[in-house]
């Protein structure tokens, strides 16, 4: 303001205007224009909006006539919960900046708020995002549509046209079910308290089997009771299943997405209903037709069959099938017969072995038995015995002439040292010395040949192991194997054993 009067007082006092720079004349502007509007509230509609990466609008607010440059940085932006987009009409709380670099002014918007069709998508915005933070959208709550229902219930006005379309497609594609109307207003005050207030007369007598919720096309405002959160939330507690049938296909509301089902259009509900009746008929008409089908080939081939039977060899000569049947019942027998045969002389010989072996297990042939070979062992014990005291009778002998030999030796030796002249004393007691020793080696001698006598060491508790069959003495380990018999002979008899183990020191 200073800057302009100083300007206009140069002015009047001169005929010539004041030269300027662009810088002064924009810091006036500035200053005086900010300075004259620090607070403005201004409506108008939104165009050309735009959000930068850096989180501020940048947009035009205009009206008929005219539009203004307008921005909102990221800390007021922040606290929208519906960003704005064109075709919006707002109100603004602001302040004028003017932008010396560019030289244009804008609005700097501190807050915003929906006027109009802005207020109402606000609001549906927000009642959306409450709805979906409480999960009446998820899917797990979405109910299936019966599949022959036989009772259908219609919520809608009674003078428009949805329940016309739904009544025509029902009864030209459709039959036995019943159709109940729950009259409402679908738009105005008080709409969304009858819709909703439908829902739950329905389900209170459980009047039906499938519900349809519904209206046609038209505005927002016209369409807002199925926007209200007190329709959502008597579909969202409905037991039975809701086909929600608002507008065109390209409106959308609240209460598609609650229902259970959205069809673009009431005619499509319709559709929706009797769809799986329809594919169900559908299937039976193919079933049927694959059935008759079916039945005409198998039809068919039972008559090629029998046919054939006819003129089959069984059918013509029946006697054939027995003529085989008794040849093969012949041969049957036959083998049956020899099997027998087989069996029987098998038994016979394994009775004839059993008899023999029952013989030999008798007391008396066991005594006649074993006495016969006690008397075979004596006698080979005898002729062992003899050969082997004749062995030792030989070897005394043989020691004796030895024995003789020496004494005869040292008799003639002792002769002639008695004849010597240096005979002493001493040489007597030397031959006394050796006579006795010599007759301690005889009693040595002795000792030994009895010792080694047989019968003398079977007295001592030994025993000689003879073969059961072979006359042959066992005297190694290594001739032993286990299972086989051996005869034991002792002192005082003889005795059968059987070998059970064999151990080798070796």
């Amino acid at each position: 303001m200073a800057i302009l009067k100083i300007f206009n007082l140069s002015f009047m006092q001169s005929d010539t205007p004041p030269l300027l720079t662009v810088t002064q004349l924009t810091q006036a502007i500035k200053l005086n224009l900010e300075s004259m509007f620090p607070f403005i509230y201004l409506q108008g509609e939104i165009s050309n909006f735009k959000e930068q990466s850096s989180g501020h609008f940048y947009f035009s607010l205009k009206d008929a006539t005219a539009q203004i440059s307008a921005v909102m940085f990221k800390a007021e932006a922040s606290l929208l919960k519906t960003p704005p987009k064109g075709g919006d009409h707002v109100m603004i709380k602001g302040e004028i900046n003017v932008y010396p670099p560019k030289g244009n002014y804008q609005l700097i918007i501190r807050e915003l708020s929906y006027v109009g069709i802005g207020e109402l998508l606000q609001k549906l915005e927000q009642l959306k995002i409450k709805l979906h933070q409480k999960g009446w959208f998820k899917a797990i709550h979405k109910k299936p549509i019966p599949r022959f229902p036989k009772k259908i219930g219609v919520i809608t006005s009674p003078t428009g046209a949805v329940i016309q379309d739904i009544l025509q497609i029902l009864t030209r594609r459709f039959s036995g079910f019943h159709l109940i109307l729950n009259p409402v207003k679908v738009q105005g005050e008080g709409a969304a308290k009858e819709i909703a207030r439908a829902i739950e007369q329905f389900n209170r007598y459980q009047l039906v089997d499938v519900l349809i919720v519904g209206r046609g096309g038209g505005s927002l405002e016209d369409l807002w009771p199925f926007n209200e959160e007190i329709v959502a939330e008597a579909i969202y507690n409905s037991q039975i299943p809701i086909i929600s049938a608002v507008g065109h296909e390209t409106d959308h509301c609240i209460a598609d997405y609650v229902a259970d089902i959205r069809a673009p259009t009431p005619s499509a509900a319709a559709e929706i209903v009797i769809s799986e009746k329809n594919q169900q008929l559908e299937h039976l008409k193919t079933l049927r037709r694959r059935i008759q089908q079916t039945i005409q080939n198998l039809i068919q081939s039972g008559h090629y069959r029998l046919k054939g039977f006819s003129k089959h060899l069984f059918i013509t000569h029946p006697h054939v099938i027995t003529e085989w049947r008794m040849q093969k019942l012949d041969d049957l027998k036959e083998d049956l017969s020899n099997q027998l045969k087989q069996i029987i002389t098998f038994k016979k010989h394994q009775l004839e072995s059993f008899s023999r072996q029952t013989q030999l297990l008798k007391p008396s042939n066991q005594i006649i038995h074993l006495r016969k070979h006690l008397r075979d062992w004596n006698g080979i014990f005898s002729r062992k015995m003899q050969d082997l005291l004749l062995q030792n009778k030989k070897k005394i002998e043989q020691i004796e002439y030895r024995l003789k030999q020496q004494w005869t030796y040292l008799i003639g030796q002792k002769k002639y040292l008695f004849k010597g002249k240096d005979y002493k004393i001493k040489n007597n007691q030397l031959i006394r010395d050796r006579i006795l020793s010599s007759k301690q080696k005889i009693l040595h001698i002795t000792n030994i040949l009895k010792a080694v006598d047989p019968k003398n060491l079977l007295k001592q508790g030994y025993s000689i192991l003879f073969a059961e069959k072979e006359v042959f003495v066992i005297n190694s380990i290594c001739k032993l194997k286990k299972g086989q018999k051996a005869k034991l002979l002792l002192s005082d008899g003889e005795a059968l054993i059987t070998i059970n183990e064999v151990n080798s020191r070796e």
